[in-house]
């Protein structure tokens, strides 16, 4: 048993299992500490007595497990790997050290409450702690009923489809991407307005993908099998801003290769066009800070679909370009459709000629 100090708290520390034990025990007083170290053996003792065939996993660490975990996942799941490790990446670095016999509806609820205090979104969390319960195997299930039991496994979300920009909020993000830094943000917000590309999509394009002989792009990978392989012409904005980025590329890079990314990594200046800018987050943060315009990178591919839909394209054209798309969303679209027709309908009203009828009201006099 070792009890130590670090400012007025006593913490323990101690060997189980071949792992090191270090925890503060929360407490001033030296009795208190011992005795807590004394009930946290136990419940180690505990719970690696509980199940003789996995003792030696119920020991190891939240970060080897979702380390083996992703391993194997981006061999079975490869479109949906980069979302895997991200969600992972949030459960290590607050969990990460934990080891899985720890893991209990009190570390659940911590890990909500903590992810929210750094404002990510309830759907987001939901998913990371769908992602822990799975690496944990057999006691994830465990788990997983007891907190379905409490309700709290899930945090409430909202069905939200996401905000089309307005004409005028489009502007003035266009034109705060011209003036940034960042020499990729203006291309890509190009993209995302002008071939509905999702973020995972555009940041892995490569000029083999782009035609500009007979102005086409193909998708690589995509989240979703129907996304996959879809071919988005060039409109004139989309290949004049292209054409003009690869003028760019080429004095920057020396030249174009097909299997070069179109938006290459490097920070603050691109420099290695063999692999793929990682983010944009900073430079979208400051577009929309300047332009005084609140929304996601996502909503951008909104945008077009919604405009897409005004313009009367059909839910099959929609699919082409802009891939899978929900049937909850769909039907969104097929609304905006019909106010768009009822709009059309409705200016036209003005300035069709009276009626006799209408003529002879208008010119009675009032009652």
């Amino acid at each position: 048993m070792s009890l130590f100090k670090r400012g007025s708290v006593w913490w323990y520390e101690f060997w189980f299992a071949s792992r090191r034990i270090r925890e503060s025990s929360k407490t001033t007083s030296k009795t208190l500490a011992k005795s807590t170290e004394q009930k946290r053996r136990r419940e180690l003792e505990e719970g690696f007595n509980d199940f003789q065939d996995v003792r030696q996993e119920r020991v190891r660490a939240i970060r080897e497990l979702a380390d083996e975990y992703l391993a194997s996942y981006k061999l079975r799941h490869p479109r949906s790997a980069t979302f895997a490790e991200y969600a992972l990446g949030h459960v290590k670095r607050l969990l990460g050290d934990k080891m899985l016999v720890d893991v209990n509806e009190g570390t659940i609820t911590e890990y909500q409450e903590s992810r929210l205090r750094e404002h990510t979104a309830p759907k987001s969390i939901n998913e990371e702690v769908g992602f822990l319960l799975r690496i944990m195997d057999v006691a994830g299930d465990v788990l997983r009923i007891r907190l379905r039991k409490k309700k709290s496994l899930k945090l409430k979300t909202l069905s939200r489809i996401g905000k089309a920009y307005a004409p005028d909020e489009k502007a003035r993000l266009l034109d705060g991407a011209k003036e940034a830094r960042s020499p990729h943000i203006y291309p890509a917000l190009i993209l995302a307005l002008n071939a509905g590309m999702r973020d995972a999509e555009m940041k892995t394009i490569t000029w083999g993908q782009i035609n500009f002989e007979k102005r086409y792009l193909s998708v690589g990978r995509s989240k979703s099998e129907a996304g996959e392989g879809r071919t988005i012409p060039l409109n004139s904005t989309l290949y004049e801003v292209l054409a003009a980025y690869s003028e760019w590329y080429k004095l920057r890079f020396g030249e174009l290769r097909s299997a070069w990314y179109v938006f290459p990594f490097g920070k603050p200046r691109p420099n290695d066009p063999t692999r793929p800018v990682t983010t944009l987050k900073t430079a979208w943060r400051n577009v929309r800070k300047k332009a005084k315009v609140s929304g996601r990178w996502h909503d951008n591919r909104h945008t077009l679909v919604t405009e897409l839909a005004e313009s009367g394209a059909s839910d099959q054209t929609i699919m082409d370009i802009a891939g899978h798309v929900s049937k909850h969303m769909l039907k969104h679209y097929s609304h905006i459709r019909m106010e768009a027709k009822r709009a059309a309908l409705e200016s036209i009203v003005q300035k069709q000629p009276l009626t006799p009828v209408e003529s002879d009201q208008k010119r009675s006099p009032a009652p």
